[in-house]
């Protein structure tokens, strides 16, 4: 029993390390958000300008809330699944540019990074259009083999467990070649945009 803790104990316990953070660090985690909020509301289109944004804070907190805006961005560049990925990426893509308008070599590395991600979708398209049909083939050679029509049974060659194995071997390979490449490409603009 006297390990278990009530919730007054806990609030307490919060308390009291918040206590320990200063005035200014409260202040830049704050700005943190700020900057992460903002960059939510620009990804999902309601906010058109990062720097706009970024423009109406006082100088002393801009530091802050675009480095939060910056690690949310930074976040937003994964591998896309689909039109919608990219979509997000191309965006997360063009606020990392804007917030970074006095360095022209941050859009060069932005734009390689946007193509490895057009490429990697892509690349998985066409692998699983190709892994499809040889999965639709070979189960069209098997019912030849037993003497069925295949053109008079309808089948998704993707709910196959033999597609699913190795789409989902394909696709982990896929990812760590283009994975590998992409965190690369983020350590190097962290690097560039000091963070």
């Amino acid at each position: 029993m006297a390990g278990i803790k009530s919730t007054m104990d806990l609030v307490m316990e919060r308390a009291a390390r918040m206590g320990m953070a200063t005035p200014e660090e409260m202040r830049h985690e704050q700005n943190l958000k700020k900057g992460m909020q903002s960059t939510v509301e620009f990804l999902n289109g309601t906010q058109s300008s990062l720097a706009e944004v970024l423009a109406e804070f006082d100088s002393g907190e801009q530091a802050s809330v675009r480095e939060g805006m910056l690690n949310s961005l930074l976040r937003n560049l994964f591998l896309p699944r689909d039109e919608d990925g990219i979509a997000r990426i191309e965006r997360a893509i063009s606020g990392i540019v804007e917030l970074n308008a006095t360095m022209p070599d941050i859009s060069a590395l932005c734009r390689e990074l946007q193509t490895i991600a057009v490429q990697y979708g892509q690349h998985r398209q066409q692998l699983h259009d190709q892994l499809k049909e040889q999965v639709r083939m070979q189960i069209e050679q098997l019912l030849i083999r037993k003497g069925m029509k295949p053109d008079s049974l309808k089948f998704d060659p993707t709910t196959e467990p033999q597609f699913k194995e190795q789409w989902s071997r394909l696709e982990a390979d896929l990812d760590g070649q283009y994975g590998q490449a992409l965190e690369q490409f983020k350590a190097q603009l962290k690097a560039w945009i000091g963070l």
